[in-house]
């Protein structure tokens, strides 16, 4: 397996684009992107457990209820949530995507994101709708860019693998900055891959993965009303078709895995305001259940995120955490070290503090990418989660988020 370029095109028969159409006031910033499959592909998704949802995920959730799609439409700006027109809207965009590109309407996937509660009409996309079609091909920097909202950056990876003798690519693109906590989905995420594998399967195997990817992921506590992880598989690669969990299953999955954790870091390292990617790996875990539970408890606090922005050492705030949590652990028994590109220290032994240099400790967390090791000792169960600090600026962004 190795990494590449690419994004959401680097598997075989996708294209895609992004162009302003209007949305957003600023004409600088992007605000429509559109994915394409060559040929109608497997389709699967996971969506917010929020009870107050985007349209765009009722409409998706039918449009892919057999199991198959051949677009992705997203538009920023406007997260079309708690408005009356709503399905309108939604059910309009793909309608958009079937009139410029020849695409079923019941084959789009369609999504959303921006403002809650925001008026919105179509008319911007339905005038961008042929430029952004007329432009679709290797396109997918643009396309990454227009479903951005405070990100700073854009996100996607791309790798390649080989099921048997076929050459096979995975590739995804997300956005999210802020609104971010389990449970599924973290942000929009869109995957594609030319990998043949029936829709059955490819759901199995997504619905596994972000429990491990981003579902792991916070930034500030909240769950969004439009968070939805959707994947195509059009075949292209040519391989047997994965139709049960067999080698070429495990060697997907472990592919997709890589993909989706490494857009789950760059989700948490992009947290609005944030200064650190902070990565708790808990081990020693009674049981998978509770070493997640733990390790999304220390990643999820506000006073352990204060902490690392100020690069304060406070492992008290993480013992905490974990007595709060309500996993089965014994507290007496939990060891803690920070870890960073200067090095580790050990702060905490058998839940109680061990002397270590404050002025070591500093240089360790004033770094940008830091984890936190939690040593457990109730078995052999292990997790990871993502976040970030927590600062001013994070205040900053979300006091005037609408303006």
């Amino acid at each position: 397996m190795k990494m590449i370029e690419g994004g959401v095109v680097a598997a075989k028969g996708f294209k895609a684009n992004g162009i302003h159409c209007g949305i957003r006031k600023n004409r600088t910033k992007r605000d429509l992107a559109l994915i394409v499959s060559d040929v109608r592909a497997a389709a699967a998704a996971v969506y917010t457990t929020n009870k107050v949802y985007g349209a765009p995920i009722t409409v998706t959730r039918e449009n892919i209820a057999d199991g198959y799609a051949q677009a992705m439409i997203c538009n920023s700006g406007n997260a079309n949530t708690c408005n009356a027109n709503g399905i309108e809207i939604a059910e309009g965009m793909c309608a958009l995507v079937e009139k410029a590109a020849g695409i079923a309407a019941k084959d789009v996937i369609v999504a959303s994101t921006g403002v809650i509660g925001q008026p919105m009409t179509i008319d911007p996309i339905a005038a961008g709708i042929d430029e952004l079609v007329a432009g679709l091909g290797d396109h997918h920097n643009e396309a990454a860019e227009a479903i951005m909202t405070t990100d700073t950056i854009q996100k996607e990876v791309a790798v390649e693998f080989t099921l048997g003798n076929a050459t096979c690519r995975i590739g995804g693109m997300a956005k999210g900055s802020g609104m971010i906590h389990p449970n599924m989905a973290t942000t929009l995420i869109f995957l594609t891959t030319d990998v043949a594998i029936t829709p059955a399967m490819l759901q199995k195997a997504l619905s596994a993965d972000v429990e491990d990817s981003f579902n792991m992921v916070s930034v500030d506590g909240d769950t969004s009303t439009n968070d939805t992880c959707s994947i195509m598989a059009n075949g292209q690669a040519g391989n047997a078709l994965i139709d049960a969990e067999n080698a070429d299953y495990a060697a997907f999955c472990e592919a997709l895995a890589v993909v989706t954790q490494k857009l789950s870091r760059m989700l948490a390292g992009d947290g609005e305001g944030a200064t650190r990617l902070l990565t708790c790996k808990v081990t020693g875990g009674a049981d998978v259940k509770n070493a997640k539970i733990i390790a999304k408890a220390v990643i999820c606090s506000s006073l352990v995120k204060a902490a690392f922005f100020g690069a304060d050492a406070n492992w008290g705030r993480i013992l905490c955490a974990i007595g709060y949590s309500g996993a089965e652990v014994d507290v007496h028994g939990v060891d803690v070290a920070f870890s960073s590109a200067k090095g580790e220290i050990l702060v905490c032994k058998d839940g109680a503090g061990v002397d270590f240099s404050e002025e070591i400790a500093k240089e360790i967390l004033l770094e940008k990418e830091i984890d936190i090791l939690v040593t457990l000792h109730d078995g052999d169960a292990a997790a990871t989660a993502w976040g970030c600090d927590l600062t001013y600026e994070y205040v900053k962004i979300n006091g005037d988020y609408r303006t």
